[in-house]
Order: structure tokens, then C-alpha cells, then sequence
């Protein structure tokens, strides 16, 4: 008697995962590539998270809209450790991102990055939603409600069912909005989360005149004193476009300034980051555009890379519940792209071992 052949594969083991940045899409690929079935939710419009693009527009002296683009979050990254450049570097190849050695002025000392940076192409977001062109992504979705059931988890969105009979959850939000999910499931991770204090941000996305002969001299500048952080000539960048007789900026405020008047009104925000960048630049220019972004949660502080949980992410295999993100992997694109690769190995690891032969 012939053996007999069974025709119905079994079922992928399911994982939703709440947040769709860099750690959460990362995360997302590598599960999606081992064979898990995937589903995204993210509360923004758009995939990418802090790696972000604001699309505007501005008036021309003759009343026509013209249109504009400001990487207003992270504006360029370094690639370290061996994984990570193999990674940029094959990204590179796919044109997703370009490499960059900007001019930086420090204080009025100019000088070249000692480091190739790397920025996303055509846009910020680029990045992500190539890691998560095939997946299903739920955009505008805030998941505020995480339960265990006998059949699987349940995910709800202001009260709205949103998913049900999940084999595997994964967190992947800044702290503070993570440890809210945690709490429940596992209170030692949302305590720490809770200890994480993000570092905000205040940034100016804005358009000028081009300074005279095409000045600065620089495409970075980091002034030594407030309220400006970091200056970038935005439209300097690879991939991007100047436009004759213009210069675009993003101008990112310092973390004290920041933290000092994370709840000022944004209009006493713009007008103090507007003049500070005038008495950069030299002579006044014309301004056509102008208007800020509050990062809430823009960045994990610097201890974060040294405070790096060993496992660069929290896994919780008897849940099945994981977290990841730049606080636990180390601060920075990197950090969160580590976390999120760091946790899919684990989930990939744990499903090896537990599947039947």
C-alpha cells in the first residue's frame, strides 16, 4: 500500500507586532523571511517612526504652491558593528540608502566627518517600507490594549478588536508608551521601560534664501551653546534636490533646550529657533517657510548604549510576548536595528526547538 502524503501544511505561527520603526520592521522581515505570518500596526499615517519625512508645501512669490520635503527625524546614522554595515552596505547596493561625509562646522571649526554617515533615499522612510513592502501594515492604528486569552492574544484599538488568536507579540514603541502594554504581562519590563527617560526634541523645518556664494561652507553645523543642537543643510544631502536660490534646513534644538520647553507653545518655539539660526548664518535672509515638530520621544539617551540589556531585547518565550527598540539595543538607528533583529533570532531560535520533527 502506497504511504500516504498529507497535503495540508501546517499553520504559520502568527506574531503581531505593534510599531513600525526601524526595530519593529527589522524585526518584522527577518520573521517574515523564516516563515512566520506577520501583521504590523502602527499609530502614525506612515511606517518608519522617528525615521521620518514631513511632506509640505509653501507659496512662491508669484502665489504658485511649491512643494517640500524635510527629514525632520534622524537625519543621518553610523553603521559599526559587522552586522549592520553588512547590512547598510547590501541596502546601499539596492539604492535604499547613500553614503555621506558631510562638512560639519563644530563651533566655527570646519572640518570633514571621520566617518561615512548613511542616509535613507528618496525619503527617510524609504528604508522601512522596504523592509515591509510585502507585509500586511495597519497604519493609523493605536494598539492600547494587549490581553491573553486560552486561544492566543488580542489586541484592541480604542476599544475596537483589532487582532485575536495571536501566537506571538512583540512591543516594539518607545519606553513609555510600551511599559502601558507591559504592565499587565510582565511588570519588571515596564518598570524598567518606565526608567528610560527618552530624550525630546524640538526641530525647525524651514526654507530661505541661499546664503550669499553658496554659504556656509558646511552641510552639519553643532553650535556649542542653545538652543540649536544640530543645524542640517537638509537639501545638501544625497539624494535630495536644491533648488536654485533656496536652502532648506532642519534645525534640531538641543536636548537641555528641549527638555527645558518641551511645553512652550510651537510659535514661541519657531520664533526662538528662527532667530538663532539667523545669527548662524550671518547676513538675514528671506524666510519663505518656517514650522516646527515636537519629538516627544526622540531619541534614548545616550547611557542607553551602555545600559543595553545583554540580549539587546526582552523575549518571554512561556508569553510570547517580546520587546525591542533603541533602548534596549543601544541608542541610536543602529541600536534599534540590532534590538529588532536580536529579538526575530530569538523567536526564530525558540520556534526550531518547540516545532514537531
Amino acid at each position: 500500500m502506497p504511504p500516504t502524503h498529507r497535503t495540508d501544511a501546517p499553520r504559520p505561527t502568527t506574531v503581531a507586532l505593534i510599531g513600525a520603526g526601524l526595530a519593529g520592521a527589522a524585526c518584522a522581515r527577518a520573521l517574515a523571511d523564516a516563515g512566520f505570518a506577520v501583521q504590523i500596526f502602527d499609530k502614525s499615517r506612515g511606517v518608519g517612526g522617528r525615521m521620518a519625512t514631513r511632506r509640505t508645501e509653501w507659496t512662491g512669490p508669484d502665489g504658485i504652491a511649491i512643494p517640500a520635503r524635510f527629514d525632520h527625524g534622524a537625519p543621518a546614522f553610523e553603521a559599526r558593528s559587522e552586522a549592520f554595515i553588512q547590512f547598510v552596505e547590501a541596502a546601499e547596493r539596492e539604492g535604499l540608502l547613500a553614503r555621506w561625509v558631510p562638512v560639519i562646522d563644530r563651533d566655527g571649526q570646519t572640518g570633514q566627518a571621520t566617518a561615512p554617515q548613511w542616509v535613507p533615499t528618496p525619503d527617510a522612510p524609504s528604508l522601512c517600507r522596504s523592509l515591509l513592502k510585502d507585509l500586511p501594515v495597519k497604519t493609523g492604528c493605536t494598539v492600547d490594549a494587549l490581553r491573553r486569552e486560552p486561544d492566543g492574544w488580542v489586541l484592541e484599538s480604542a476599544g475596537v478588536l483589532v487582532a485575536q488568536g495571536v501566537d506571538r507579540v512583540v512591543v516594539a514603541i518607545p519606553p513609555a508608551q510600551a511599559a502601558a502594554l507591559l504592565a499587565s504581562h510582565r511588570p519588571d519590563w515596564a518598570e524598567r521601560a518606565r526608567a528610560v527617560e527618552m530624550v525630546p526634541c524640538w526641530t525647525m523645518m524651514a526654507v530661505t534664501d541661499a546664503p550669499a556664494a553658496d554659504l556656509p561652507a558646511w552641510d552639519l553645523a553643532e553650535p556649542a551653546a542653545d538652543p540649536i543642537g544640530l543645524i542640517v543643510r537638509s537639501d545638501a544631502r544625497p539624494g535630495r534636490t536644491r533648488v536654485p536660490g533656496r536652502a532648506h534646513w532642519v534645525v534640531h534644538a538641543s536636548d537641555t533646550w528641549s527638555r527645558a520647553h518641551l511645553e512652550d507653545p510651537p510659535a514661541d518655539v519657531l520664533a526662538c529657533l528662527q532667530d538663532a539660526l539667523a545669527q548662524k548664518l550671518g547676513p538675514p535672509l528671506a524666510w519663505h517657510h518656517a514650522a516646527v515638530h515636537r519629538w516627544r520621544y526622540a531619541h534614548a539617551p545616550a547611557e542607553a548604549t551602555d545600559a543595553a540589556v545583554p540580549e539587546l531585547c526582552d523575549w518571554d518565550p512561556a508569553r510570547g510576548l517580546g520587546a525591542c527598540g533603541d533602548a534596549l539595543g543601544g541608542a541610536g538607528v543602529e541600536g534599534a536595528w540590532r534590538s529588532g533583529r536580536a529579538l526575530a533570532d530569538r523567536l526564530i531560535e525558540q520556534h526550531r526547538q518547540t516545532r514537531p520533527a
